[in-house]
C-alpha cells in the first residue's frame, strides 16, 4: 500500500503553509473504507442474478457483504470468477458476463471496465503494465482457448495468445507467465510457460491431470497440484508435480486413483493442500506425499493461506449463504467463522 505522507507546520492561525525538516511530522491518512482487510469474491447464481464481493476488517470483527453495489450503485456480473492487485486497483472477473471491473482496492470505487476481446474469462495477472486474462472461449469449441493480453493505460484487449484447452490459473515469475490448462469442461495436464517480453508460448509441460493450483517454493522450484480426473470424465489420481524452471524438468508424486486433492499454499515454505475433508502439510524437500491429516473434520470449496492463517471457503449447497473458516495454521484451532455470500470462492489480502 501507498502511504500518503503530509508535511505539516501549523502557524498561529492554523493554515498550512510551509514545511522545514525540523517541523516535518509524518502523518498515515486513511486510504479508504477498505484500505487494509480481506476481500472474499462469491461467485453467485450461476445465470442468475451478480456475484459479488464481501469484505472483512483485519481484526475479523466487521464484515461488509456486496460492497461493489453499494459503492458503485451497480451489479459486478455473473459468476465472480476472482479477483487479482496491481499497484492501487483491483481486477473483477465476471465469467459468464464476460467483463472485469476495475476499482481502486482501497475505497471499492470503480475506474473503470474491460468488455471487449474477453470470452470466458477466468482469472488475471498483471507485468509491467500489462495485463493477462486466460479465457475459456467457446466451451463448445476446444481450439479458441487463449490468454487475452491487456492494455492497462487504455485498458483495452490488444492481442492474443492461443494455449491449450481450459486455461485457469496464472502465476508470474520474472517476465515468465504459467498457466494451468485444466480443460474446462474436459480435461487436460499442461502448463504454458509464456514469455512475456514477446507474448508467445516458449514450451508446454505436462503435469497430472487437471492441475488446479500452483506455487514457488524457496529455491525457484515450480510446484503444480493436480486434481484428477472425475469419475465420468475416466477417473484418475491426483498428482503434485516439481519442476525445475530452469530446464523445465518434472518430478512427479502421485495419489492414488480415488484421491483428488486441490487448493495447494505455501507458508514459511511448508506447502498446504486440502483433500477428502482435511489438510495435509508437506515440505518441498520431503521425498513423499504425506499419509496423515494435519487438519481433519473439514468442508472447503475452496482454501488460501496468508501469514499463520489458514483461509477456508465453504459453499454450503451452492444456493444460499456459504462461509469463510479461518484457522491458526500452527496451532490448527479454530479463529471464527464467517457467513459469506453465495459460493464463496477466492480470498485476497489487502494489505
Amino acid at each position: 500500500m501507498n502511504t500518503r505522507n503530509v508535511c505539516i507546520w501549523a502557524l498561529a492561525i492554523g493554515i498550512l503553509t510551509s514545511c522545514d525538516n525540523d517541523d516535518d511530522e509524518v502523518i498515515d491518512l486513511p486510504e479508504g473504507d477498505y484500505e487494509k482487510g480481506i476481500y472474499v469474491t462469491n461467485e453467485g447464481p450461476f445465470n442468475n442474478g451478480s456475484g459479488t464481493v464481501s469484505f472483512i476488517s483485519e481484526d475479523f470483527t466487521n464484515v461488509e457483504h456486496a460492497i461493489f453495489s453499494k459503492v458503485n450503485n451497480e451489479d459486478l456480473g455473473n459468476i465472480v470468477q476472482s479477483m487479482s492487485f496491481d499497484n492501487d486497483l483491483a481486477y473483477i472477473v465476471a465469467n459468464v458476463s464476460n467483463k472485469i471491473n476495475i476499482v481502486d482496492r482501497d475505497t471499492f470505487e470503480k475506474q473503470a471496465e474491460i468488455t471487449e476481446g474477453l470470452n470466458n474469462p477466468r482469472y488475471f495477472v498483471a507485468i509491467d503494465g500489462t495485463g493477462y486474462v486466460s479465457n475459456w472461449g467457446d466451451t463448445a469449441d476446444e481450439s479458441d482457448d487463449f490468454i487475452a493480453v491487456v492494455d492497462l493505460t487504455s485498458n483495452t484487449v490488444i492481442s492474443s495468445i492461443s494455449v491449450p484447452l481450459g486455461p485457469e490459473r496464472l502465476l508470474v515469475n520474472g517476465n515468465t507467465l504459467y498457466v494451468t490448462n485444466s480443460g474446462a469442461f474436459s480435461t487436460n495436464n499442461q502448463i504454458s510457460v509464456i514469455d512475456a517480453s514477446t507474448n508467445s508460448v516458449t514450451t508446454t509441460i505436462t503435469v497430472g491431470d487437471m492441475p488446479n493450483s500452483m506455487q514457488f517454493d524457496n529455491a525457484g522450484n515450480l510446484w503444480v497440484l493436480a486434481s484428477g480426473n472425475p469419475g465420468y470424465l475416466g477417473e484418475t489420481g491426483g498428482a503434485l508435480s516439481k519442476i525445475n524452471t530452469a530446464t523445465n524438468e518434472v518430478v512427479n508424486f502421485d495419489f492414488e486413483t480415488t484421491q483428488h486433492p486441490g487448493s495447494l499454499g505455501i507458508d514459511e515454505g511448508i506447502f498446504y493442500y486440502q483433500m477428502g475433508g482435511a489438510v495435509y502439510k508437506m515440505d518441498p524437500s520431503d521425498d513423499t506425499l504425506p499419509t496423515e491429516e494435519y487438519i481433519s473434520g473439514l468442508s472447503f470449496y475452496n482454501m488460501t493461506l496468508n501469514e499463520g492463517k489458514l483461509y477456508g471457503t465453504d459453499a454450503k449447497d451452492y444456493a444460499s449463504n456459504g462461509t469463510l473458516s479461518i484457522y491458526d495454521i500452527t496451532t490448527k484451532d479454530s479463529m471464527t467463522t464467517l457467513t459469506m455470500g453465495i459460493i464463496p470462492g477466492g480470498v485476497y489480502f489487502n494489505e
